[in-house]
């Protein structure tokens, strides 16, 4: 229990919850939590239930929204024979961010991983898969993460596409811009070459 009081204890330990946040940073926030005033402490926990309440997986591309369809599915300015997989919500908001994207998503809240015991049926991916049997679909780009989880998700979903007669494509990588040759990774690298265009 420590020296501390037990509702701030209690504090504490949610905060500790939270992947990437140890016993200190969260102690931290809790006494930041307690530094604030009654209405600021109120506001925060409504924030918190209503994001638990009111949001909930968009009907057609599984993304985080308010509504029954996100505005990026709802919106008729885009491209609605471009689909764009990602892992999470997190991703949409990265391509988002960069302004040159204007088709759909798809989310698939996670990746196949069988060392953690995720198989393809608890991912998104019938969801996906009844979106491309209405014909309106060209292309699939595949943007899951660069690891083997990320990978093995691309390669698995593509053998499902592919029999569709639709373009499936993956994600460009290599060296970020501003980096160096010499601290590169050989898969960085290797990757760099084989994806290379002309100037």
């Amino acid at each position: 229990m420590g020296y501390n009081a037990a509702p701030l204890e209690r504090l504490i330990e949610q905060f500790a919850k939270l992947p990437g946040i140890g016993r200190k940073g969260a102690t931290r926030l809790a006494y930041q939590v307690l530094g604030m005033d009654r209405q600021e402490a109120l506001d925060f926990a409504r924030a918190i239930e209503e994001a638990h309440t009111k949001i909930h997986r968009c009907a057609v591309c599984q993304n985080f929204t308010e509504d029954e369809v996100c505005p990026i599915c709802a919106g008729e300015t885009r491209d609605h024979g471009t689909i764009c997989v990602v892992e999470s919500p997190r991703d949409v908001t990265a391509f988002e961010r960069t302004r040159e994207y204007r088709g759909l998503y798809h989310v698939l809240h996670g990746l196949i991983s069988p060392m953690d015991g995720i198989g393809a049926e608890q991912l998104c991916i019938k969801e996906l898969l009844t979106r491309l049997n209405t014909g309106e679909v060209r292309e699939v780009i595949m943007a899951t993460n660069p690891t083997v989880e990320g990978e093995a998700t691309a390669m698995y979903l593509a053998k499902l596409i592919k029999p569709l007669g639709i373009k499936t494509t993956r994600l460009a990588y290599g060296l970020p811009v501003g980096g160096n040759l010499e601290y590169a990774d050989e898969v960085t690298l290797g990757r760099s070459l084989a994806n290379r265009g002309e100037l």
